[in-house]
């Protein structure tokens, strides 16, 4: 499950597995079923990550 993060008034959202955060949780989510499917990271999806 996908874990959300609050920080100066905004919301980020982290995957469980890889631990990669971002923005939207729906790509979050993708990423969490991504991680858990094959046991490694979808650049596709890991290029939206942000660092707070």
């Amino acid at each position: 499950m996908v874990k959300e993060i609050k920080t100066s008034n905004k919301s980020y959202f982290k995957c469980e597995e890889c631990k990669f955060i971002y923005k939207d949780k729906k790509i979050a989510q993708e990423c969490e079923s991504y991680c858990k499917d094959y046991h490694s990271c979808n650049t596709e999806l890991t290029k939206h990550s942000v660092r707070i």
